[in-house]
């Protein structure tokens, strides 16, 4: 109908009564039953009032109980205290009368209070229930968020590593160039020895042919190379692999030898024989040496009074752990910067980013290890960072 809203809900007179109807229902069933077995049965028969009292006040609650209770007293003193139907209650009869009275009183009140009791009881576990219900479903909604937070924020932090690593292209290229060009001169220097063994009378087959495999194993070589360089600067996933960090430190010093000869700088490995293998990303790992070594290049550029010395150590820790360290002889740490160094944006590099060693943390913190530094007692600073050892295969 036009203009009707929702109708609030009213509760039925006749479902207001039902419990009243119960109860005198009840009390009728159990004086009907009374009467029935009175032939059989003692004063013991008013078991059915009580079981009449106790179920009014369950289902009913505590007015349809007293109810019951009036209703069980009344039948019990017309047809069952003596004189019988009449109201007279004698001396002798006022105990039993009162007993009863007073036991369904007492049968009836515990009844509906155990009922509210149990009642409020459900209520309470009902609400908890529900406010946990929420609670927990808060609480995944914000796990969900987070994850999703995380998830973003290695994104970004990934995505800036390989933007780090093409800003430093610059001064690796010279290195590239270098290491390139040493397996290209190699091939044309056996591809012209080839043509001339070729060309002899009579033709020098095996020299020739040995030749050839120098050119094939050379231009193996420079392939390789480009591969790695393309595979640091490429926008790849992570990939953890096992990895044995002695060749990866043998690597990266080729990588950065002509950038060492430049800056005057000479680059020293103490590899430790049999170092355990470690599981990590070949690319992260090599940013993270190629950043110390690169740092460690830098802090000794404008030395004039000692040797510009880069001690790159690799060894076993007391803990079974791989323990990389890179030792420079160069300016060294303030004091006031030791913490420091590792937080994103600081640096005391005046064309720094600020990103490199915060980078290199959170990548070696990512692989399960540790990265400090700490000022070396005679010059210079010495980085080191651990990784955890797969275990030896049996």
């Amino acid at each position: 109908m036009i203009g009707m809203g929702k109708v609030p809900a009213i509760r039925p007179p006749a479902f207001a009564l039902l419990p009243y109807g119960l109860a005198v229902a009840l009390v009728a069933a159990a004086l009907g039953l009374t009467l029935l077995l009175q032939s059989v049965v003692s004063v013991a028969g008013y078991i059915f009032f009580y079981i009449a009292v106790v179920a009014s006040a369950w289902f009913g609650g505590r007015w349809p109980g007293w109810i019951a209770v009036i209703l069980s007293a009344v039948a019990v003193a017309y047809f069952f205290i003596e004189p019988a139907r009449s109201f007279v209650i004698t001396r002798e009869a006022a105990p039993i009368f009162l007993e009863f009275a007073i036991t369904s009183s007492v049968v009836g009140w515990f009844s509906s209070w155990r009922k509210e009791a149990e009642s409020e009881l459900q209520r309470r576990v009902d609400q908890r229930t529900t406010e946990l219900r929420e609670k927990n479903e808060h609480l995944l909604n914000e796990m969900a968020e987070r994850k999703r937070a995380e998830d973003a924020y290695y994104e970004a932090q990934a995505e800036l590593a390989r933007l780090t690593r093409l800003s430093a292209m610059g001064a690796l290229a010279a290195s590239i160039s270098h290491e390139v060009n040493q397996p290209l001169a190699a091939v044309v220097t056996n591809a012209d020895a080839c043509l001339m063994w070729l060309s002899s009378n009579p033709p020098n087959l095996d020299e020739a042919r040995a030749a050839l495999e120098s050119v094939a194993r050379e231009g193996t070589r420079a392939s390789e190379v480009v591969r790695r360089v393309r595979a640091m600067f490429a926008n790849a996933k992570p990939e953890r692999t096992t990895l044995q960090m002695n060749d990866l430190i043998r690597e990266v010093v080729v990588l950065l030898a002509a950038l060492a000869q430049r800056s005057h700088v000479q680059i020293e490995t103490a590899l430790e024989p049999g170092l355990p293998a470690t599981l990590g990303d070949h690319v992260q790992l090599q940013q993270v040496l190629v950043n110390l070594i690169q740092n460690g290049i830098e802090a000794m550029r404008d030395l004039s009074d000692r040797p510009r010395r880069l001690l790159i150590r690799s060894q076993t820790s007391d803990s079974g752990r791989i323990l990389i360290s890179v030792r420079d002889s160069g300016v060294g740490i303030q004091p006031k910067d030791e913490k420091r160094i590792f937080d994103a944006f600081f640096t005391t590099k005046a064309q720094g980013m600020g990103m490199g060693l915060s980078i290199c943390n959170s990548i070696i913190e990512s692989h399960g290890g540790k990265l400090w530094a700490a000022a070396n007692a005679d010059h210079g600073a010495t980085f080191q960072f651990t990784l955890p050892a797969e275990p030896a295969a049996s």
